[in-house]
């Protein structure tokens, strides 16, 4: 992709009818035709200044910077090289934002649309280009309605070349939509590939603001062509009964007797089923009169019919949540320019394309720093919507209210219940704090009230959460079910052993998915002055906090610690090391030792062995920190003594792999290897995986030092499987990075050069690990290594999630055979 034009921008799109067709009849010969084509139209676009966008299969997106620029180059196209293929061509002229990813804008979406309605040797042209052009040469073909929608568009054709209707929506009873539809590309072509294959009705589902409806009506447009016995909009939101369902569908279709629709090859859009769902049993009659008609429904809850697939609408992922908003933003306030506010307030609305629709319309006059402020209330904030929508969609609170009102009495109860809950919860949990059963579980899910978005969890849209709230003030055992919250996430997190003092495996990956009801507890003890709860329930997280959240753990510890002079004083004495362990990978060394310090007196007065010797352990980190080489090997070898002693393996490891970096640092390979060997067994033996993750990739960087790239892969994919399980982001950017470097070190630099991306995209280094320590060293052995090839890499790969690099890597198998036996060959 060139430098792409700014400002007033003509877009290109070329296309290819009969692609399918010419493929049957050229067979080998067509990739041949297709490279000549495409060679062609690159260089005339080229000569007059086009800068290619994109270019997809058969189809080419060029932009210019000027209109009559674009224009000659599609003549020159147009009359090109006789051949087999026959192309057509869309222009239109728009002011579209840009990004680091390409143009974002209706614009860009307009030009494909006027390109698709053509046909083969056809120029079309819409209004706005041909006010810059002039009509000149330009024959009007009047104005059509495209698959956006939206107002019919004024369509131009270059030259007077005859040429069937185009493709346009003039004739259909969907709705005009004021502005297009924004993302949905995959929902759109798995529901068109669902209503042209075998299944007869399709029901979406979602809440309130989803754009079920909007999606439903651009599905029906996609396929106007593919059902010639019509696509027919039924509207159900304004029925008072079940029984006005079957009339209002037939006088849609224009038939007296749906029968005679059944054989038909239509397509009914029935919308807003949820409130006559009793009507269901219409719907499977008709579906039974015949073989050829489909139905594709929306409604908060399924028609729980035998024919029926039912297709959840989620929320807009980020970047087409922040591109509605722009939009919608700029039809208020053409000066509208997103900032780092936009992605949050998307955030904070869950992406729901109503409540951003609400949000654009309060930036007429509010500034987006101000508007994300504000939605601390959302509900109250969220009104004045457009008044040609119905009553319940012009403001989020009546949205909402449309489906709690349909609830019967006990499902509003449990549903308020439900509002205790912060983020995402188990089943479980909703069974145990809120008194739900599989049964009505089931029920609120199926309302849309309560997403299901898989691995057996639970979540309510922040936006509905609100709601929720306020029926929750009225619960008569409110603070009863907060109590019974936050002892269950206690229980949990002690069930997860992630406490230095709790032998067994440590669970973490049993924590994380629950990190936001963790700080609910955290946030009632520390209301309720339960100020020993909440230290229990800190410590309990200790090995948490150190996967990236410390800013946040040192917060918590202080608020709790100021107010606990009544702890007991072993409760004060663990508190005080995992404080000390946050702030140790905090970077706030000094804190870390002083707090370790305070700790390891309190255990000592004690005569806690235990807890003296992960103190011990825990300063001689601070005095290698320090440069004292000989006070961190004094402390840690009494530290390895005791834990002998008391046959605490997972104490031992601990130590081991602080002698083995001193020994490593003092010169002293073979010593420092076999220390970090016996580390990963016993971490291995206990099980704890996280401490093997971290030593076997030391092991790593022995190899990696010593040039055995393949040796360090094989270890670092192990480190990497683990920090996988556990959900360690932090340590998993750390095994990537080490990764990149192997890659890099055997050539592979485009490999490492992805790998790498993704690494600096997240970002999920914290200052007090060893990753940020070796962090320069690393970047600087990658820095002789890179290439174009690499910067290639390096630009997809900041696409990508750390999650998506890592589990692209075939590490498991090997993850597995080095669980059986590590060892590190002598170079």
């Amino acid at each position: 992709m060139g430098h792409l034009p700014t400002g007033t921008v003509t877009f290109l799109f070329t296309d290819i009818e009969g692609s399918t067709r010419l493929l049957r009849e050229l067979g080998e010969k067509y990739a041949e035709v297709l490279r000549e084509h495409r060679q062609t139209l690159r260089e005339a676009f080229a000569r007059h200044g086009g800068v290619e966008v994109d270019t997809q299969g058969d189809a080419f997106f060029f932009a210019f910077a000027r209109a009559s620029d674009a224009l000659a180059a599609a003549r020159e196209a147009q009359h090109g090289p006789d051949g087999p293929i026959r192309m057509r061509i869309g222009l239109h002229t728009g002011e579209p934002l840009v990004t680091d990813e390409g143009y974002v804008g209706i614009d860009v979406h307009r030009a494909a649309r006027i390109a698709a309605v053509g046909h083969g040797g056809q120029v079309l042209i819409s209004r706005s280009t041909c006010d810059l052009v002039g009509a000149d040469g330009l024959r009007y073909l009047g104005d059509h309605r495209l698959k956006d929608l939206t107002a019919p568009e004024r369509i131009y054709q270059l030259g007077d070349g005859d040429f069937p209707p185009l493709r346009s929506l003039n004739a259909t009873n969907l709705p005009v939509a004021s502005n297009p539809l924004v993302g949905r590309v995959r929902e759109l072509a798995e529901l068109s590939a669902m209503l042209l294959g075998s299944e007869r009705l399709v029901t979406l589902t979602g809440p309130g603001g989803s754009g079920k409806t909007r999606l439903c009506l651009q599905v029906g447009a996609e396929l106007l062509e593919a059902f010639p016995g019509g696509v027919f909009f039924v509207r159900l939101a304004p029925l008072s009964s079940p029984e006005l369902v079957r009339p209002a569908i037939a006088q849609a279709v224009g038939l007296p007797d749906l029968r005679e629709i059944a054989d038909r090859d239509a397509l009914l859009l029935v919308d807003n089923f949820e409130h006559v769902l009793d009507a269901a049993a219409d719907v499977a009659a008709l579906l039974e009169a015949g073989e050829a008609v489909k139905v594709l429904a929306t409604s908060r809850a399924p028609l729980r019919l035998q024919a029926e697939r039912e297709y959840a609408v989620e929320p807009l992922p980020e970047d087409d949540a922040v591109e509605l908003l722009v939009q919608r933003a700029r039809s208020v306030r053409r000066d509208f320019i997103p900032d780092e506010c936009a992605p949050e307030i998307c955030r904070r609305l869950d992406g729901l394309p109503l409540a951003l629709e609400l949000a654009a319309a309060r930036l007429r006059t509010l500034d987006a720093p101000t508007l994300l402020r504000r939605l601390d209330h959302r509900l109250p904030l969220l009104t004045s919507g457009a008044r040609d929508v119905p009553e319940r969609q012009r403001t989020l609170r009546a949205t909402i209210e449309w489906s709690y009102d349909l609830l019967p009495h006990e499902l509003q109860d449990l549903f308020a219940r439900f509002a205790v809950f912060a983020g995402s919860f188990s089943h479980e949990a909703a069974e145990a704090v809120a008194g739900g059963t599989v049964d009505t579980l089931g029920a609120i899910v199926e309302a849309s009230l309560v997403k299901a978005p898989g691995d057996a969890r639970l979540l309510m849209l922040e936006t509905i959460r609100e709601f929720a709230l306020e029926r929750l003030a009225g619960v008569p055992d409110a603070e009863a079910l907060r109590r019974r919250h936050a002892e269950y996430y206690l229980a949990l997190a002690v069930s997860a052993a992630l406490d230095t003092d709790v032998p067994g495996e440590q669970r973490p990956e049993i924590v994380v998915p629950d990190a936001a009801n963790m700080r609910a507890a955290l946030t009632w003890a520390l209301e309720k002055e339960e100020i020993d709860f909440g230290l229990e329930l800190l410590v309990a997280l200790e090995q948490f906090w150190v996967f990236g959240y410390t800013a946040e753990a040192l917060r918590w510890y202080g608020a709790f610690l100021e107010r606990a002079d009544a702890a007991p004083a072993l409760l004060r004495a663990r508190a005080l090391r995992s404080f000390g362990s946050s702030a140790h990978f905090d970077g706030q060394f000094d804190l870390a030792e002083r707090l370790c310090e305070e700790s390891l007196a309190h255990y000592e007065r004690l005569g806690n062995e235990h807890g003296v010797a992960v103190l011990l352990h825990r300063l001689s980190i601070s005095a290698l920190n320090r440069g004292d080489v000989s006070r961190a090997q004094e402390l840690s070898e009494r530290s390895l003594e005791i834990h002998r002693r008391l046959e605490n393996d997972k104490g031992a490891c601990q130590p081991l792999s602080l002698l083995a970096a001193i020994a490593l640092q003092t010169g002293d390979r073979a010593r420092g290897v076999a220390l970090l060997e016996e580390s990963a067994e016993l971490a291995a033996r206990v099980p704890w995986r996280w401490w093997r993750a971290g030593t076997v990739s030391a092991l790593a960087d022995v190899a990696l030092a010593e040039g055995r790239a393949a040796e360090a892969q094989r270890l670092v994919r192990e480190a990497i499987d683990v920090a996988l399980q556990i959900s360690d982001r932090v340590g998993l950017s750390w095994y990537l990075s080490q990764f990149a470097l192997a890659l890099a070190l055997e050539g592979r630099t485009a490999e490492a050069g992805r790998v790498w991306g993704a690494v600096e995209k997240a970002a999920a280094f914290v200052p007090g690990g060893p990753w940020l320590r070796d962090a320069g060293r690393l970047r600087d052995e990658i820095g002789k290594l890179v290439d174009d090839e690499f910067e290639d890499g390096r630009r997809a790969g900041r696409a990508l999630s750390l999650e998506e690099v890592a589990t692209s890597i075939e590490h498991r198998a090997v993850a597995s055979e080095c669980c059986s036996g590590l060892t590190v060959r002598q170079s």
